[in-house]
């Protein structure tokens, strides 16, 4: 496996639509493996295709990493991922995103959502998450329709996120 390379704000790939993947092969399968390899080594929860300079629906997620980036139990490899049921009661989470180093704000998400993926293997799946992992998942598939977090923010409090990324690309 292999730590690959992550794409940051205002990288345009991070604002672009993926492509749904056509035919799951052994290529596609190495990809999600280096995807939980970087996703760890950056300490994250998540991580989503575009993030590592790839405009393909496929995430890959865990909800218990450790706080040094050691594997939870059941890290989750997820192609073509789509929110199919959303529940009406909301929460706010504190988000941040490897994508957006440093930075972190308030977003409110969804409180519960249905979502129906395929694994590795092309098997399809669909996925009743909660709490920390419905915010998890609600983050990574908006990376594949082009969606940051700050989208979620008032334009005043986007703002100040990009003046702080900016002014950390300058140091």
């Amino acid at each position: 496996m292999s730590v690959l390379k992550l794409y940051t704000y205002p990288d345009k790939i991070l604002s672009t639509p993926c492509e749904e993947v056509k035919k799951i092969t052994a290529e596609t399968r190495k990809l999600l493996d280096d995807m939980l390899e970087t996703m760890y080594a950056d300490k994250g929860v998540g991580l989503a295709a575009p993030q590592i300079g790839l405009s393909l629906k496929m995430i890959v997620v865990d909800d218990k990493v450790g706080e040094n980036g050691e594997a939870g139990p059941h890290p989750m490899k997820m192609v073509n991922p789509e929110i199919i049921e959303k529940s009406s009661e909301t929460i706010f989470f504190n988000e941040g995103c490897l994508s957006l180093p440093g930075q972190c704000a308030e977003v409110e998400r969804h409180a519960a959502i249905k979502v129906k993926y395929q694994d590795e293997n092309g098997k399809e799946h669909i996925l009743e998450a909660s709490d920390y992992l419905a915010v998890i998942l609600q983050h990574e598939i908006d990376h594949l329709s082009g969606i940051l977090y700050i989208d979620h923010l008032s334009r005043l409090k986007r703002n100040m996120i990009i003046k702080k990324l900016q002014k950390q690309a300058q140091e």
